[in-house]
């Protein structure tokens, strides 16, 4: 059975964004710094904007943004 990535892809990057969301919201909620209560927050709200903007023009680039989002948030997590 062949996926077909235009029609899923979207679902898939925006439930990608979701489990995101609970690795951004651990950090504000243990880090209790400036860059995890406040920059970070903003950051995964711009990126699922992002994502919701692109559900239906783009799906493979909703599919990479939440390695983007992942990406950044272990970034952030190392600095």
């Amino acid at each position: 059975m062949k996926t077909n990535l235009e029609q899923s892809g979207s679902w898939i990057g925006v439930g990608g964004m979701a489990v995101a969301f609970f690795l951004y919201a651990y950090s504000a909620v243990v880090l209790r710094d400036v860059v995890s209560v406040v920059v970070l927050p903003v950051v995964w709200l711009v990126l699922f904007i992002l994502s919701c903007r692109w559900f239906m023009t783009r799906p493979y680039r909703v599919i990479a943004l939440p390695v983007v989002a992942i990406g950044v948030w272990f970034a952030a997590m190392l600095l």
